[in-house]
């Protein structure tokens, strides 16, 4: 009996350490950001307890809330397209052949692709001067604008950067869905008349709505929280217009040493993309088609 109750517990042995890792770097740093944005603390010096003094700022910081406004539009610009696009690659690809599996692997390459390359690549190609895709306007008599140096085309060109590396991973979601639909509804559909566009939309898309479900949550959760592609094409500009949340968060924290007002900021985005996440689950029974 003492064998068998010793081999009752020997998962705790095998989850320990993924556990430990989560603590340590998941769960220990949130408690601590939640501490610390009610405190003043520039790295150097012991933190000042301030109490809601970081949180009142913040209600009035006009450049935070700017900041809030250019988020969205970039979700608004990015999280369509890209769904629309992988599901694309995904129904032109969803076929047993070479040419679509070398497909898949050219189409997901961007994705495990660093995004420093990933936008290093994308700065030069939209340079206004030398760049690949203003040369190829100009052959066809298109003059191409600064597309990063102008306010009106900046969050575009992030966009199409974040649309280029991310489609393949959608793609890979929907293939995964569109892979997991059995093929007899698509053929008894043809036995009725149905054509193709009538078979994808009244059958294939229904089925499919639990994978559109999955690929709007992770979109909007990452779009969120976009960084990387915003401060290496345009670190914001030009004159503050693709400014987003976590670009504010890191200035706070490491240039200007508000360790404090960051934490802050940082609790705000988490209570946006957290109210998001619960308004989509409560819509999701009205579209998304359960079986």
């Amino acid at each position: 009996m003492n064998w068998v109750g010793s081999v009752k517990h020997w998962w705790m042995v095998f989850v320990a350490p993924s556990l430990s890792l989560l603590l340590i770097f998941t769960v220990v740093p949130i408690l601590v950001a939640a501490l610390l944005s009610f405190y003043e603390w520039n790295l150097l010096t012991p933190p000042e307890f301030v109490g809601l003094s970081n949180f009142r700022e913040l209600a009035g910081d006009g450049g935070f809330w700017a900041s809030v406004v250019h988020t969205v539009v970039f979700i608004a610009g990015y999280v369509p397209v890209v769904t629309v696009a992988g599901l694309g690659l995904a129904t032109l690809l969803n076929r047993r052949s070479r040419a679509a599996g070398i497909s898949r692997i050219l189409f997901f390459m961007p994705v495990v692709s660093a995004w420093v390359a990933v936008a290093l690549m994308w700065k030069w190609m939209l340079n206004p001067r030398f760049g690949i895709i203003n040369w190829a306007l100009s052959l066809i008599g298109v003059e191409g604008p600064a597309w990063l140096f102008e306010r009106g085309w900046a969050m575009v060109s992030i966009i199409a950067a974040s649309v280029w590396k991310d489609a393949g991973f959608v793609m890979i979601l929907f293939l995964a869905g569109l892979q997991a639909i059995s093929p007899d509804y698509a053929e008894a559909a043809v036995v009725d008349g149905a054509s193709r566009w009538q078979t994808f939309w009244r059958i294939t898309f229904p089925l499919l709505t639990p994978t559109v479900f999955l690929v709007l949550v992770i979109l909007l959760i990452n779009s969120f929280q976009v960084f990387e592609q915003v401060w290496i094409l345009t670190e914001g500009g030009p004159l503050g217009s693709t400014t987003v949340v976590v670009e504010q968060i890191v200035k706070n924290a490491f240039d200007f040493g508000r360790m404090g007002y960051a934490a802050a900021m940082s609790w705000v985005l988490f209570a946006l993309i957290f109210g998001v996440t619960l308004v989509q689950n409560r819509l999701q029974k009205r579209w998304v088609y359960s079986a």
